[in-house]
Parts: structure tokens; sequence; C-alpha cells
């Protein structure tokens, strides 16, 4: 498959130039852009799509990786400046979700407040997970991914493809468990937080606590599922998300159709 691409970092699988909106997706750790295909099969052509490709895997694999949350948000906020000339939402999936929830203090600041942020199997910024996942050989790397799911099997049967995505996955898990929120940072965003009834990563009450990082509004979504929820409610996750930004953004005067294919 040949991936569109706008620029190293952003992905536009089906483009939507005359959708109302956008929706930047941001992937877990060790994932990658193309995780995010079937939101944008869902989504459009109501909503633009697009995907943030981390350096260090996929396309970018000879770039070195960013192992900090806030340098990455740091990285990556002029090239979404530049999406902003209509309402931009933001979806971000564990590790994505700390750094959409930097990425949205960093929009604001410059005035460009997203329409909503979805945090989704992520605890809130002030409820950190401690975690040396980053510090465990190979063996305990691939130990970690297949306790959790979501990765593909294919690659962790292939010891010389498992070498290639190794060391980005170990360098998202430094980023991950080494984050620690700016005290008092808030957002005027309105969050979206959604888990998996059964994440063991991201117990109700931490995620909840979301409601505590925003001015804007808070609500709480749970789905069937673990921490990978997102891989088998992909289509549900994609009504929600449809039918939320759609309420959202008919508050501001700004109407799409709420029809997820």
């Amino acid at each position: 498959m040949t991936v569109p691409a706008t620029g190293l970092w952003i992905r536009r699988f089906r483009p939507a130039p005359e959708a109302p909106v956008r929706l930047l997706c941001l992937p877990y750790a060790g994932g990658a852009a193309p995780f995010y295909l079937p939101f944008a099969r869902a989504l459009t052509p109501r909503v633009d799509v697009l995907a943030v490709q981390y350096p260090g895997r996929q396309d970018r694999r000879e770039e070195p990786c960013i192992e900090s949350v806030p340098e990455m948000a740091d990285a990556l906020v002029d090239e979404v400046v530049s999406w902003t000339d209509r309402p931009l939402a933001l979806f971000g999936h564990s590790m994505g979700a700390s750094v959409a929830f930097e990425l949205a203090l960093r929009l604001e600041r410059l005035g460009h407040r997203p329409a909503v942020l979805f945090a989704s199997g992520r605890c809130a910024p002030s409820r950190p997970r401690e975690g040396t996942v980053h510090l465990r050989d190979d063996a305990g790397l691939v130990a970690e991914l297949v306790s959790l799911g979501g990765t593909d099997v294919r690659v962790l049967q292939d010891a010389e493809l498992l070498r290639t995505v190794l060391p980005a996955v170990r360098s998202d898990y430094r980023a991950a468990e080494t984050y620690r929120r700016v005290a008092g940072s808030r957002l005027a965003t309105p969050v979206r937080a959604l888990v998996g009834a059964d994440d063991p990563r991201a117990p109700l009450d931490a995620v909840r606590a979301w409601a505590d990082h925003t001015d804007g509004g808070f609500e709480l979504r749970t789905f069937p599922g673990g921490h990978f929820y997102l891989a088998d409610q992909m289509e549900h996750v994609a009504a929600e998300v449809s039918r939320t930004i759609s309420a959202i953004l008919s508050e501001g005067g700004v109407f799409i159709e709420d029809n997820v294919r």
C-alpha cells in the first residue's frame, strides 16, 4: 500500500478537503499511523482524518526516536498548526493521549484551541503509573506486548522484524513511563475519556481524573475489552467520536452529518 503523506509527521489516508472538521489521531507506544486507517474509512467524508507518524518506525525508521512526551509535542506542534484552518479535534490512545494533552496545551497557547480531546486508554496526567518496562531486556518487552495484546502476532513471531520494531517500542515506553505533567497545567478544551472496561493499565478512577485537567467539560465512555479495546471496537468508537464532534461543533454553529458507515 502506498502511504499518502503530507510530510514526515502527518498522514492523510483518505483526504476529505470539504469536511468541516479534522481529527488528528496519535498512536500508542510502539504504534504507527496506519493503526487509524479504519477511522479514516469510517469517518470520511464527514471528518478529515489525519494520523501522526512518530519518528523511528516504518518509513521513518532511520530517524532517531523521541524519548519524551513533551519533546514529542514540541516537535509536532508546528506541523499541526498548519491544519487548524478549520476545527481540529485530537484523539490519542495510551501514550498518544499524553502526547495529545501536551499538544493541546501548546495549541491553546498559540490561540488554536482544539474542538475536543479524546483521551483513550490512558490514566489522567495527574495519575501517572510507575513503570519500568523500558528497562527490560528484549524478551521482557515482548512479554509486555503479548500481555496487552494489540500487536500483530506475525511481528511477535518474526525475529528479524522484532529487531526493527523493538527500539521504537522501548523508546515510546520510556517516554510514556517517565512522563510527568507540569503541575497546574489545565485545558480549556473539552475532554472525552474512552476506556476498555477491563483495561489493566487504565483503572476507571484514574481515567475519571481527566476531569481535573479541563475547564471545557468532561465525559467518560467505557467499551468492552482491555487495553486495546479500540482494535475490536473501532466502529463503535468512531460512531461515538462522530456524535461527540457533531454535538460540540453544532453548539458553535458548525454541523456535520452524524451517520458513520
